[in-house]
């Protein structure tokens, strides 16, 4: 793992800016994440892109994940908010027809999971990830298996009152089921940058970065992976033993 611990939110994420486009190729597959915590990052690829700097021009991007049965336009259908973050010349040059996300109003959930995942199969060259207080990545919930492909989720109470702000801060309102990539579908990617930032954040990246893998802990999965670069503010780094440690890494490679 690569870690980079950054004074604060604003730095974090354009240090993962910066990741991102230093490693991810015009033309390959971009894997995207939704939720609050990628917002600034998505926001630092179209300023890049107004400045000729970056573009998603002729690359794809899939979804990690989309809930089951929310309106087609529901603002906070996840193909709406990808849409409206990445897709148009006036964002960063992804079109829509190459923006995939697991289809939520399908008739058969299990089919369109299966679908998704033979979709997803190469795997992403590069996927962004956020992480839930219960470290949950997608919407791979605790206790699921850590082999888990393309499958249908049930959210728990508490990733339900998280995303609660996003529903008028309704948690009646959020829906109950999703569709999402599995852990072994997101380990398949070939790079992985993760962005944690926030005291919320702060358990689950110690579990994540220094403690066992477990199914108790979906995101300790990507400890097992070759070529993960997390990115943290100081809150969210706050538990980590060795944080002092890893900022020497980090200065190390960036000479």
């Amino acid at each position: 793992m690569r870690i980079a611990i950054a004074p604060t939110q604003a730095e974090g994420t354009a240090i993962a800016a910066r990741v991102l486009m230093e490693r991810f190729e015009q033309g390959k597959a971009l894997g995207v994440a939704t939720g609050s915590t990628p917002l600034g990052l998505y926001d630092k690829l179209r300023e890049a892109h107004a400045a000729g700097e970056f573009t998603l021009a002729g690359s794809s991007a899939y979804a990690l994940d989309e809930y089951i049965g929310i309106d087609a336009d529901h603002p906070q259908r996840y193909r709406n908010v990808l849409a409206a973050e990445l897709v148009g010349e006036d964002k960063t040059g992804l079109k829509d027809d190459d923006l995939h996300t697991p289809d939520g109003l399908a008739d058969s959930p299990a089919q369109a999971a299966a679908d998704y995942e033979q979709a997803i199969a190469p795997g992403v060259d590069l996927q962004i990830l956020g992480i839930g207080s219960d470290g949950h990545i997608g919407f791979n919930e605790p206790g699921g298996s850590l082999a888990s492909r393309t499958h249908i989720g049930v959210l728990t109470e508490q990733t339900r009152t998280d995303n609660a702000r996003f529903f008028d801060n309704d948690i009646d309102k959020v829906p109950t089921h999703c569709l999402t990539q599995g852990l072994a579908t997101i380990m398949s990617a070939k790079k992985i940058l993760l962005l944690a930032f926030g005291e919320k954040k702060a358990e689950a990246m110690k579990q994540v970065i220094e403690g066992a893998v477990s199914a108790f802990w979906p995101g300790t999965i990507l400890q097992h992976h070759p070529d993960v670069t997390i990115v943290l503010d100081e809150a969210a780094a706050a538990q980590l033993q060795l944080a002092d440690y890893y900022k020497t890494i980090w200065e190390s490679w960036n000479k």
